[in-house]
């Protein structure tokens, strides 16, 4: 199409009358190679056009598409070279344990994983002994309960998924570790959701056990509003109110889902300094090659003929 946008205006370009031309006055002459250039990006962007309007309507609407987007927060660990807050990660964790962990999992989380990070090593092992965790069999085949230890994976509140549809009205709580990356949105729509419970509008009706939320899909949520103001009491004293509690646990899971998120950016930032000094070595080496040639003079002497 592009193409053939171009030979079209080409030709009548060339086609043009010369008084429109060719004038006394400072007017643009379209030359040979002037009115190929021309046509070329007049035909790109004839092309460009039709392609973005064709790419629009080609792409349909759907109904599910109507949702509330969350608004984009400033986080403070969106920069470029900005790491997570790992005391609202703390803190998050605090809400996670005394809140969330009774209806939510994080099979994909260990207690290792909480040391270096948010807590030393002797008080990363005095939580997992918290948790009871099944193990075995003994010597005679039975199944035992031990304390649990730096590897055990976060204790589910429920054994399967059966008991937890049941526990819950039929809804499944979903796993928490990765819950950022696979909601769209991520931190912005877990803190979002956790405070935008209100009273359902006129003309939507709610199913026993359902409540709303205007950040869900459909609306319509089987959980119900789990943080409220001095819900709990944060260890470092900060004052529990809604919104810390909600922007902690959004850090929290950030933290789960990405927990490369701060060595990425370092190691970014090192892999950057090392390209642009190989980058300046390289252009040099460049440079020092094609001297020579560059800087080369080509003289032209005639034969000399003789008589």
């Amino acid at each position: 199409m592009a193409a053939f946008v171009g030979r079209t205006t080409k030709q009548a370009l060339l086609r043009a009358k010369p008084i429109c031309i060719n004038q006394n006055a400072n007017f643009v002459s379209f030359n040979k190679k002037t009115g190929k250039r021309a046509a070329w990006i007049i035909g790109g962007l004839a092309a460009g056009t039709g392609a973005i309007t064709l790419t629009a309507l080609a792409q349909p609407t759907y109904a599910g598409d109507l949702v509330l987007h969350p608004p984009k927060f400033p986080w403070n660990h969106n920069g470029l070279l900005d790491s997570l807050d790992h005391a609202s990660i703390r803190r998050g964790f605090e809400v996670y344990k005394q809140v969330c962990a009774a209806c939510h999992s994080m099979k994909y989380l260990c207690y290792r994983n909480l040391v270096n990070v948010i807590m030393t090593e002797d008080e990363a092992k005095a939580v997992a002994e918290e948790a009871m965790i099944e193990d075995g069999p003994d010597a005679e085949g039975n199944m035992f309960e031990r304390p649990g230890k730096l590897s055990d994976h976060f204790q589910s509140p429920y054994k399967n998924e059966e008991e937890a549809r049941a526990a819950n009205n039929g809804a499944l709580p979903p796993d928490l570790s990765y819950i950022v990356l696979a909601r769209h949105g991520g931190e912005d729509y877990i803190f979002s959701l956790l405070t935008g419970y209100s009273d359902a509008p006129a003309g939507v009706t709610l199913m026993d056990g359902q409540h709303y939320n205007a950040y869900f899909p459909g609306g319509a949520i089987g959980m119900a509003q789990a943080l409220y103001n001095e819900i709990i009491e944060y260890s470092d004293g900060t004052p529990a109110t809604q919104s810390q509690l909600a922007k902690d646990v959004a850090t929290f899971l950030k933290w789960a889902g990405e927990p490369e998120h701060d060595s990425r950016k370092l190691y970014g930032m090192r892999a950057a300094i090392v390209v642009c000094f190989l980058g300046a070595v390289a252009y040099y080496v460049k440079r020092f090659t094609w001297s020579v040639l560059k800087s080369r003079k080509l003289a032209f002497k005639p034969p000399s003929y003789k008589k």
